[in-house]
């Protein structure tokens, strides 16, 4: 998110436009709580994790005098136009926001997910992979050296895809994802083929969201119909939502705040910008809030294929 709000607040500054940054999203509007940003405001914060404005989830927004009185705050400090950065809950505090008021807003996608319909990747995404990744082929040295079978448990509640690309990219056996039901008989099938290949490894990639329960249930499950591995559970947790953003995040914010405020300088507001097949695009938020982003079918695929 650093990445973007530097992106977005030099990109108005060589279009001659200032900048404030309100502190922890909504609540700061809501508390006038800013401070003015300017060129150096933003030096060195590239390789930041998280957010030098902080973040929070203003439940006090959702109701109709608050979003008032920050729309007055707005306007006592000048404010013509919003960038907001975030996930599907701030994108749509800033749907109805625009709205209400008629005021210029414009969408940044920001979630460890890539959950947010109308963008191929969201700030945060790429970053969370390589942390779960990297810790998986930690996991599996454990894993061969004692002939152990792993769950390692990622976020996604409602959505799969860190799980999926996770699961692709670190050789996962197996991935339970929310939008594929999950049975332990085709997990115990697997396992059974790896085994009567010789394998005597193997590990699980796990959505926190899916439809079977949690990974210790699924280990202990297991335990019932195939048991000639030892289980073990991992649950990564927020570990995968800090740390130094890799090359693409930092790209793709980049871009992203450059497009959020073009859009604003040319009157398109109450889009979200995105990136479709690596063009950035504009999304009516109506659209971001209405639809729901889905898996990827032809990954889900490849992922059936190539794990063994």
């Amino acid at each position: 998110m650093n990445a973007a709000l530097r992106s977005v607040v030099r990109s108005a500054n060589y279009h001659g436009i200032e900048c404030v940054g309100f502190y922890r999203g909504y609540q700061g509007i809501i508390e006038n709580d800013f401070k003015p940003l300017e060129m150096r405001s933003v030096s060195n914060i590239l390789e930041l994790g998280g957010t030098i404005l902080k973040t929070a989830r203003s439940l006090d927004f959702h109701k109709t005098e608050v979003r008032e009185r920050a729309y007055q705050n707005l306007k006592l400090q000048n404010i013509d136009a919003l960038v907001v950065i975030g996930g599907n809950g701030s994108i749509t505090g800033a749907s109805v926001f625009s709205k209400q008021f008629d005021f210029p807003c414009a969408g940044i996608p920001a979630s460890i997910d890539n959950d947010i319909y109308g963008t191929d990747h969201s700030i945060g995404f790429q970053t969370a992979l390589q942390t779960i990744v990297e810790s998986v082929d930690k996991i599996r040295d454990t894993a061969r050296s004692h002939n152990r079978l792993f769950f390692v448990e990622v976020m996604g509640r409602d959505n799969g895809n860190l799980a999926l690309y996770s699961a692709i990219a670190s050789g996962a056996c197996f991935v339970i994802i929310p939008e594929k039901g999950f049975e332990i008989n085709n997990l115990a099938e697997r396992l059974k083929t790896g085994k009567s290949m010789s394998k005597s490894s193997s590990v699980v990639i796990v959505a926190e969201g899916n439809n079977y329960g949690s990974s210790y249930k699924i280990a202990e499950d297991l335990t019932e119909v195939f048991d000639e591995y030892e289980s073990k559970v991992t649950i990564l947790g927020h570990l995968q939502r800090g740390g130094s953003p890799v090359v693409m995040d930092r790209l793709i914010a980049s871009r992203l705040g450059l497009s959020a405020v073009q859009a604003l300088m040319s009157e398109n507001y109450g889009n979200m910008v995105g990136i479709i097949k690596n063009k950035t695009v504009l999304i009516p938020m109506q659209d971001v809030v209405d639809k729901q982003k889905k898996i990827n079918e032809d990954l889900y695929k490849l992922n059936k294929i190539i794990s063994r």
